[in-house]
């Protein structure tokens, strides 16, 4: 893939980066890129098979390197959640946005979060881990995306990563500024001209241009002065893409500080390898393991608005008290069609309030369809880390069991009871059966089926 990079590319990062550095990236392009994975801490996986000779990724306590790329289609702890496959430089965005958190000035109220283009989904996951890690149930990650298609799949990859407390959306960024002041941190890895991915995006390598540089760093400003309102006064923005030029790093850095009102802030010296920018941090390809990644950090300086919606929450009613035996935490339920969905009770105002400004594509934990007076279990209730383990009966699986139920095929369970049960493998819940003794009904859900062949 390097041989079509154009010269004028490496031209433009001698011109920034130096030629030493130049000349390393253009090594670093003739090599395979790395593989690394960042564990779910709040899911009890034995990952010791996938760790052998993995090196641990110093910014990241959950990341991992890994020594090989196994099939990661063919690993049910990979559909289970319990980890995520993302790439070491992408991980030090959320340890700016740890090192930050200390800085929330928060009393009596879950911490608000948005993570404001966010599928595939990999930093909400890790930003998701680390503040259930330093507030307990006490937050709510608004994970969005605004390409459709694209946040369906982000809304996969929260359910699988389990945690109730992410709400997903897909609005454009300027419907959150309806939400004056409301937003403690926002995270912005906003799209950018993609020079920190051309060992893997063909596409970016070949659309490479000053002049498309230009364009990413004229809508990368628009988005962030779209949002800019929602943030409160005082409150964080980290700011990141992953490209190495100073116009959409540094240079909209800069702009936000000086156009929007905010001040910079360096949480710490740059680790071994992490170059030190005028604003920030830039990772490249060569210096670091990982691909490019760029990352500055800002306080809010300019005053916020506190204009927001005012909602009641409904009375609880018989779905609630339905809900509550399947978790491990107070919930509040609310029907969806026939769909059961359930909110911790910690955020259910907060998502209360974002639902009157903006459709939720999905909030909470899916429990299942109601029949009557019977439930049939959603495969997201398997997956969600507050699920309570009395739920349901379980039946644990080896790798071949449970990827004949993530290919949807038909399974036998002599041993479980009939009924309901929840299956799980190498300690981890991966979804539901209906066992009618002779055969099980397969619960999996038809657009999350492996398409691999297994045999």
């Amino acid at each position: 893939m390097s041989s079509a990079v154009s010269q004028a590319f490496f031209d433009s990062v001698t011109a920034s980066l130096g030629r030493e550095t130049a000349e390393r990236l253009r090594a670093a392009l003739l090599e395979p890129a790395s593989v690394s994975v960042r564990f779910n801490p709040f899911k009890d996986a034995d990952l010791s098979y996938l760790m052998d000779g993995a090196a641990a990724v110093p910014w990241s306590p959950c990341g991992r390197i890994l020594g090989q790329r196994p099939v990661f289609t063919l690993d049910p702890l990979f559909h289970s959640g319990a980890y995520y496959v993302q790439d070491s430089s992408a991980m030090f965005v959320g340890q700016v946005f740890r090192d930050m958190l200390g800085r929330l000035d928060v009393q009596g109220r879950p911490v608000r979060v948005l993570d404001l283009c966010a599928a595939p989904g990999g930093k909400t996951t890790d930003m998701a881990a680390s503040l259930r890690s330093e507030f307990g149930e006490n937050f709510i990650l608004v994970s969005n995306e605004v390409m459709r298609a694209r946040a369906s799949v982000l809304a996969d990859n929260v359910a699988r990563w389990g945690d109730p407390n992410v709400v997903v959306t897909s609005v454009d960024p300027k419907v959150f500024a309806r939400l004056e002041g409301w937003f403690d941190c926002i995270v912005a890895d906003v799209p950018c001209s993609g020079e920190g991915m051309f060992r893997k995006d063909e596409e970016a390598v070949a659309q490479w241009s000053p002049d498309n540089v230009a364009l990413c760093a004229s809508r990368q400003r628009r988005i962030v002065a779209d949002v800019w309102p929602s943030l409160a006064e005082g409150g964080v923005m980290v700011y990141s893409t992953c490209t190495f030029n100073d116009t959409e790093n540094d240079g909209n850095a800069s702009w936000i500080c000086a156009e929007l009102g905010a001040e910079g802030v360096r949480p710490h010296s740059a680790p071994e390898g992490v170059m030190e920018t005028r604003c920030g941090y830039l990772m490249v390809p060569g210096l670091v393991p990982g691909e490019g990644q760029y990352c500055a950090a800002m306080v809010k300086t300019s005053s916020a608005g506190t204009s927001v919606p005012h909602v009641k929450l409904p009375k609880p009613d018989a779905a609630g008290k339905m809900a509550s035996r399947y978790f491990d935490i107070p919930v509040t339920a609310r029907m969806k069609g026939d769909l059961m969905v359930a909110l911790p009770d910690v955020i259910a105002l907060e998502a209360a309030v974002l639902g009157s400004v903006m459709p939720l594509l999905a909030s909470g934990c899916a429990v299942g369809q109601v029949k009557g007076r019977d439930l049939v279990p959603d495969e997201d209730l398997a997956l969600c880390t507050c699920c309570s383990t009395d739920a349901f009966p379980q039946a644990e699986v080896d790798t071949k069991t449970a990827l004949r139920y993530l290919h949807r095929d038909a399974l036998v369970l002599p041993d479980a009871p009939k009924g309901f049960v929840r299956l799980v493998c190498g300690r981890t819940g991966i979804g539901f059966v209906k066992n009618l003794g002779n055969r099980c009904n397969n619960l999996h859900p038809q657009g999350r089926r492996i398409l691999m062949d297994i045999q």
